[in-house]
């Protein structure tokens, strides 16, 4: 799919669906806003007609199909509302973008237009990227096991129409990240979405090697021997009751350039962790049936992740990215873990395994330390559907955040804020650090049903002690029943565009702040 800018009569304008974004109207203001006189004279008033009658406002995610019978080069208007326009967001113009992308998959329609309004709430880019994201995400489906003749495609040509030749030249740097953060965020969803007996950890590094190989990434994959002598016992013992045996896959993004090589020194190191259950049955403490074969969904964190790196080389940024996924699939058998179990970790720190469906706070303990002692990063932030307390306590709206450094959390909320992928602070505390302190290893892998969302992230704070941290909660947000105008039933892909959010905003000079906060907050 195709997305462009262009600033034309909108009279002049050939498409199959032409979409006009609407604030709301009411009272003596329901006349013809100035942008759009020229259109309605084309269509001899019919805009004038349909407003004045009040069978359109312009109320947020209302629409209306108008049909131009000839008048226009287009033969279908499509009418969406914005709401207030001191009100109206870019998550509102996201939708926007969604059910307009929809409404052409539903016609069949290959060229669809969108006329872009004029705000002081939006620069023509961020509009421009917030429509792009809401067309993209809304032409995911998830049908390759589907027979042939039940796919629909999207419109091959998507134009975004500004009313001056300026914004829409303004408009297309926001098109690109618009089309890269939504097409790796897509990514993301399809990898959820996988069902877990074409999508084992073998399978996971297989695509981690395709992604690496298409943009430019170094891919390392290690197996059951290379872990042994890393000594991640903890991703291991998860793993060992799989016939599809567990990796540690990491793919490395560094800024090409022939920079002088201080420049290169200063620049900063980011890691981000993703949590890669690609099956969870919960093991010996076995999942009741209800929903398990949601549990595919269970290595969101990793596809996140490895989705961001894509675009972290896509969008070519100037600073060094490298994500880790820990694999492994979580059943029960002869072989498998056991509550009972002591185990030890990387960082030779030992466990006591009370509930082995508590499994992906082990896999990250041994990624986590991977990252932080084999490349010093300067800051950590981790993504896994990690507790269903999560859920509990912040539903499917947000994302849970905790974390080591208030202002690394003060960014990635920022960013979530900015991309429409909200992230609300959870405290956690020295409390929280006690209750899972054991009585025959140093820690134990759960604390309980009090703060279980708490507790798991003091568990994966002794992981990475001295380091910035922050970990992502998205157990609530990973995947959905209830699809909206861009989001299908199934995978969200959450995540994906928040940390390329993030990771845009991030300037080497902010690193002396994390650096003098080290320890001042939480674990």
């Amino acid at each position: 799919m195709k997305i462009t800018s262009a600033a034309q009569p909108l009279e002049q304008v050939r498409a199959d669906l032409l979409a006009v974004l609407f604030f709301q109207v009411a009272g003596q203001e329901r006349g013809v806003p100035r942008s759009l006189a020229a259109l309605d004279r084309a269509l001899a008033g019919r805009i004038a007609r349909v407003l004045a009658s009040g069978d359109f406002e312009g109320k947020t995610d209302e629409s209306l199909m108008l049909y131009s019978d000839g008048a226009l080069p287009s033969p279908r208007l499509l009418l969406i509302g914005l709401g207030d326009s001191k009100a109206c967001d870019l998550e509102t113009l996201r939708r926007a973008g969604g059910a307009s992308l929809r409404s052409a998959l539903a016609r069949k329609s290959k060229r669809l237009a969108l006329v872009v309004p004029h705000s002081r709430r939006w620069t023509p880019a961020t509009a421009a990227q917030a429509l792009t994201e809401g067309c993209v995400l809304a032409s995911y489906r998830f049908d390759q096991y589907r027979s042939v003749a039940e796919r629909t495609a999207p419109p091959s040509a998507v134009s975004l129409l500004f009313e001056r030749a300026a914004d829409s030249r303004t408009a297309r740097g926001g098109i690109e990240r618009g089309q890269i953060g939504a097409e790796c965020q897509n990514l993301a969803r399809r990898l959820s979405d996988e069902p877990p007996n074409t999508l084992t950890p073998a399978a996971l590094a297989r695509e981690a090697g395709r992604v690496g190989a298409e943009v430019g990434l170094k891919v390392r994959v290690l197996g059951v021997p290379e872990l042994r002598r890393a000594k991640c016992g903890a991703l291991l013992a998860v793993g060992q009751g799989s016939a599809h045996p567990p990796r540690l896959i990491t793919l490395d993004y560094t800024p090409r350039g022939k920079g002088r090589s201080a420049e290169k020194a200063r620049r900063p190191t980011l890691c981000l962790v993703g949590k890669g259950i690609t099956f969870d049955s919960g093991g010996i403490s076995i999942k009741p049936s209800a929903s398990m074969e949601e549990m595919k969904h269970d290595m969101s964190g990793a596809a996140a992740v490895l989705a961001a790196l894509r675009g972290a080389a896509l969008m070519q940024l100037p600073l060094r990215v490298v994500g880790i996924l820990a694999a492994a699939e979580n059943l029960p058998s002869g072989d498998a873990y056991r509550p009972g179990d002591i185990l030890t970790a990387r960082s030779g720190r030992t466990i006591e395994v009370i509930n082995t469906d508590a499994e992906g706070r082990l896999v990250l303990a041994d990624a986590l330390d991977f990252a932080k002692t084999e490349y010093a990063p300067d800051a950590i932030l981790d993504f896994a559907t990690l507790t269903g307390a999560c859920v509990v306590a912040l539903g499917s709206w947000c994302s849970g955040a905790l974390g080591s450094n208030d202002h690394l959390l003060a960014q990635v909320r920022a960013a979530g804020e900015a991309c429409g992928e909200r992230v609300w602070p959870l405290p956690l505390w020295e409390e929280h650090r006690r209750a899972i302190k054991s009585d025959v290893a140093d820690i134990k892998n759960t604390g309980g049903r009090e703060g279980g969302t708490l507790t798991a992230a003091a568990f994966l704070g002794h992981f990475t002690e001295g380091t910035p941290w922050v970990h992502l909660d998205i157990a609530g947000t990973a995947w959905t029943k209830q699809p909206c105008v861009y989001q299908t039933k199934g995978a969200t892909g959450v995540g994906v565009r928040l940390v390329l959010e993030f990771l845009r905003g991030f300037r080497a000079e902010t690193l002396r702040d994390y650096r003098t906060q080290r320890g001042s907050t939480g674990v």
